[in-house]
């Protein structure tokens, strides 16, 4: 097989680069423009939802979130790990105080037991990660947030397009948040969209937005040329060597990343709070509305993962049959990750979320995190590989994926 699988690129197409390209030629609307209400318009009712907010990451949406309820000092936030430290430092950024809450053995969601051991009188919010794309046990999650008095946040950034009893995650809480990163199930480089149905929550929101800056120009510039670069350099039949290059550049490579070093040990940078541009909102636009289609593909390839992954003795994830995940990635438990890793070299770059408890962090204790508070997300962060869903992926590639994976 000449092809070898990125798992960035996936969600873009050359149309959505002849946009982008489009507005390099053309900045005028570069910046500021129409696009922007018409995503945030068109995600919200995507969403079943009235009112969307868009901003330069999901986790900069998910500190306008925690201010717009008056969420800080004092407070305690229920966080389910693993997830990612910029989650983290948007609630210590807040003034809260993340209590970690261990996740199930099977589909990575929220242990609700767990978390009913974890509330205090302090306790103000639980902030839900629908995990790979697989949408909590949202019937258990609502009746325990009712009962304690819990604002319930979700956090939908593995998640568009994922639905749970035929309803839109990011419906149920009072507010979601949502990640168009690079790696998420579709892509305007780095951008974020909050979503809510209550009306003075939304306007508080919105007033946080726009306090925040707009991006300059050369930054926009700059995320929209490695849209482009991606967009090339991850096609399968050129990636084995792009790779190469990419991996020999190491940090010298010159886009922009999504996590800075202040990040990984924990810290906020007030930068961070911008607002997302015209010109990404409009390649967000377009794949949004691909959105169904791009869903029904990942959708495929993870029912194709599972059924040749049980053949081969992996326990493959489980959940409610009311529940319809969106598949960022196929995620599945081995035994040696760094084998597995191997093993899959020539045909694909394997998915290595989570790693840690609180990935990318230089260590958990920067998030605050007491090591064997969590055994099932830390057992999940020596074990968890996941195989890519996205447009790329084709139904043929999925055998080869699979049996190139070392034997349980």
């Amino acid at each position: 097989m000449n092809r070898k699988l990125s798992l960035l690129g996936g969600t873009t197409t050359a149309g959505d680069c002849r946009a982008a390209a489009g507005y390099l030629l053309r900045p005028r609307r570069l910046v500021e423009g129409p696009s922007i209400g018409m995503f945030e318009r068109e995600f919200a009712d995507r969403v079943g939802v009235r009112h969307g907010c868009s901003f330069s990451s999901g986790r900069v949406g998910l500190y306008a979130i925690l201010r717009a309820l008056g969420i800080g000092a004092d407070d305690e936030v229920l966080l389910q790990v693993p997830t990612h430290i910029v989650v983290s430092n948007a609630i210590r950024h807040a003034g809260a105080r993340p209590i970690y809450v261990d996740c199930l053995p099977d589909n990575w969601n929220l242990d609700v037991q767990h978390a009913a051991r974890q509330v205090t009188p302090r306790t103000r919010a639980l902030v839900l990660q629908h995990t790979f794309g697989i949408p909590a046990d949202l019937d258990a999650i609502m009746d325990f947030v009712q009962e304690r008095g819990l604002v319930l946040i979700e956090d939908c950034v593995h998640a568009l397009g994922a639905t749970w009893r035929g309803r839109p995650v990011g419906s149920f809480g009072s507010a979601a948040f949502f990640s168009t990163e690079e790696t998420k199930i579709i892509s305007t480089t780095m951008g974020g969209m909050t979503v809510t149905d209550d009306d003075a929550l939304a306007e508080r929101i919105r007033a946080f937005q726009t306090a925040c800056a707009w991006p300059s120009r050369w930054l926009t510039v700059r995320y929209l040329v490695k849209l482009l670069a991606y967009h090339l350099l991850t096609e399968p039949r050129l990636h084995r060597l792009a790779r190469a290059a990419y991996e020999a550049l190491g940090e010298a490579q010159p886009l922009p990343r999504p996590t800075s070093a202040d990040e990984l040990r924990g810290g906020w940078d007030s930068e961070l709070e911008q607002r997302l541009s015209n010109a990404q909102a409009a390649v967000g636009l377009r794949q949004l509305r691909r959105l169904d289609a791009n869903v029904v593909h990942r959708r495929s390839i993870a029912e194709r993962c599972a059924a040749l992954l049980a053949r081969r003795g992996f326990k493959t994830p489980t959940f409610h049959p009311e529940a319809a995940p969106s598949w960022v990635r196929y995620p599945l438990t081995v035994t040696d990750r760094s084998a597995a890793v191997r093993a899959s070299h020539p045909h694909v770059v394997l998915g290595t979320w989570f790693t840690s408890v609180l990935e990318e962090a230089e260590t958990p204790a920067d998030g605050g995190y007491v090591t064997g508070s969590c055994p099932q997300a830390e057992h999940a962060a020596q074990h968890l590989v996941n195989l890519p869903t996205h447009g790329r992926v084709r139904e043929e590639d999925v055998p080869t994926l699979v049996d190139a994976l070392p034997p349980r």
